[in-house]
């Protein structure tokens, strides 16, 4: 039996690259701990929004 692997490195870094970038952003936008905090989450989930706006926009969702 054959073992295949699936190694996604490109993407993994690009994702890792936005989601510092977005961290030290919203970070460094907050005022308070916890705006903070909602900022790291808020970088996490980046991804989300975008593919969400981008349809909105090609598919005239609104």
């Amino acid at each position: 039996m054959a073992s295949e692997s699936y190694s996604p490195g490109p993407a993994n870094a690009i994702y890792g690259l936005g989601l510092i970038g977005a961290a030290v952003y919203f970070i460094g936008q907050a005022v308070t701990f916890w705006t903070g905090v909602l900022g790291f989450l808020k970088a996490v989930v980046w991804p989300a929004f975008l593919v969400y706006e981008l349809l909105t926009y090609l598919y005239g969702l609104n």
